[in-house]
């Protein structure tokens, strides 16, 4: 589900404000990782992500191992910080 460019600006609107809450350490993307991302895509749908590791190709090659493994998009990427979403499998409440 690719998003277009005006719903991509209102998701880093979105996440101007969140903390990240997944961080990324020197192991890389682990099966940890994979685990903790999709159960924080459940509960908020749109996160930030903190890569420690390595420098920008590496960084950006974490990042779509993980928004494959957890069938996210990436949003925005600035520096160490990567905001992905995935859309919530539970229909929204009336």
């Amino acid at each position: 589900m690719p998003i277009n460019s005006k719903q991509r600006k209102a998701l880093k609107s979105k996440a101007h404000h969140l903390k990240p809450v997944i961080r990324i350490g020197q192991h890389g993307v682990s099966e940890g990782v994979i685990t903790e991302t999709n159960l924080s895509l459940d509960t908020h749908e749109l996160i930030k992500v903190q890569i420690q590791q390595g420098d920008r190709d590496e960084r950006h090659a974490a990042i779509e191992v993980l928004c494959q493994q957890a069938g996210a998009e990436l949003v925005h990427a600035i520096g160490k910080v990567f905001i992905i979403y995935r859309q919530s499998k539970k229909q929204p409440k009336k």
